[in-house]
């Protein structure tokens, strides 16, 4: 296995830092949070930067690159803002991955260019009020129709549903239990019928949730996503790619953490020397470094497993727990390194402590992952 940098690695993660610099410098970054700004008019710019096409055949607009491509751009830009990263993620993960792995022909042929263009963002409509892990108890319905479906029902937490071009929706046909009879529908989010609330939230301003009703939302039958009655199944078969870059993307938001607790600590005098000369501190930080550098070799490893089209369930599970669990510690201990300037509101730790607190429940809860891990361990 090569974890070598290539030429063209480097000098697209040069033009992503180039387009961080020019679009999202730290006080750009600040201030999208403090205004709860969604990042959704950087999409053309990134789209230009080739970012969205990555993955994609070039068949469908796409630049062919491997998976290992794609995971040294989610780091770096979680490493410099996360908003960037978690809108990239949604655009590939859970728009062009789906498409691509389940999607028909006629969809592939219509909406992939469309998303290597940056015009379409497609938000993940699955978690209920009952139901986020279990599929069993998914009880949104898609109740058969001349012509199509009409969906009944609610989605909760939905992130980015307002700000996005179609829902990809998964409801449950009458008469059918668990994981039996699901389907996927994309859904326009200003379809007759359909309600957003927004939901109010600790962190991650720039990422909107919103509380969603169905009320006899019709979808005609060219709404169907995969075969009807194996959207859960879909769901599942793309998993990997959303969990490995979670995974990346909160690699890098905990080097930027360290990178910042490692600042002020050789900055920030007491008893005539600076606090990173104090043993404590020290091996705090050196602490912190090698969990994220264990996070980083295992994204790494897992890119390198779907660039390869190996199986790869349980490496997507383990990296997303070590390194959601690589940021909270983190942060946690850089909190506690900054103290008083890390808890003031301008802080950028502050920022980064409050929002690592979603990822370890997000994408699938870190104890699903570790039973996930424990099953196909033969527990």
């Amino acid at each position: 296995m090569d974890f070598s940098i290539s030429e063209q690695d480097r000098l697209l993660l040069e033009s992503v830092d180039r387009f961080i610099a020019h679009h999202l410098p730290p006080e750009e970054v600040r201030r999208r949070d403090d205004g709860h700004i969604p990042p959704y008019d950087l999409l053309p710019a990134m789209a230009e930067l080739g970012l969205f096409a990555l993955p994609l055949p070039s068949e469908y607009g796409g630049l062919d690159a491997s998976w290992s491509m794609v995971a040294l751009v989610q780091e770096r830009l979680g490493l410099h803002a996360y908003c960037a990263a978690s809108i990239f993620n949604r655009v590939v993960g859970f728009g062009a991955m789906s498409i691509l792995t389940y999607g028909s022909p006629a969809q592939r042929e219509e909406l992939l260019p469309e998303i290597a263009a940056g015009r379409l963002l497609i938000a993940l409509a699955l978690t209920e009020p009952s139901a986020g892990s279990d599929a069993s108890a998914l009880s949104t319905r898609a109740i058969p129709v001349d012509g199509g479906w009409r969906l009944r029902g609610r989605k909760v937490w939905i992130s980015d549903a307002e700000g996005a071009d179609l829902l990809l929706v998964a409801a449950r046909q009458p008469g059918t239990e668990g994981a039996k009879g699901i389907s996927l529908f994309l859904v326009p989010p200003k379809a007759a019928g359909i309600s957003m609330t927004g939901l109010p939230k600790v962190g991650n301003n720039c990422m909107p949730s919103f509380d969603i009703g169905f009320d006899d939302v019709f979808v005609p039958k060219d709404a169907l996503i995969g075969e009807e009655g194996d959207g859960f199944a879909n769901l599942m078969s793309t998993l990997h790619y959303s969990r490995a870059s979670m995974a990346a993307t909160v690699t890098g938001c905990a080097q930027a953490a360290v990178d910042l607790a490692l600042s002020y600590a050789r900055e920030r005098t007491q008893f005539g020397r600076s606090i990173g000369k104090f043993q404590a501190i020290r091996f705090r930080l050196a602490d912190m470094q090698m969990r994220v550098d264990q996070a980083r070799l295992i994204v790494h490893h897992l890119a390198w497993m779907i660039s390869q089209n190996q199986e790869c369930g349980r490496q997507a599970s383990q990296a997303k727990v070590i390194a959601t669990e690589a940021l909270q510690y983190v942060t946690h201990h850089g909190m506690q390194i900054l103290a008083s300037a890390g808890y003031a509101m301008e802080s950028d730790m502050q920022r980064y402590w409050r929002d690592s607190r979603l990822y370890t429940f997000g994408e699938g809860s870190n104890e699903i992952q570790r039973e996930l891990i424990a099953r196909q361990l033969g527990l």
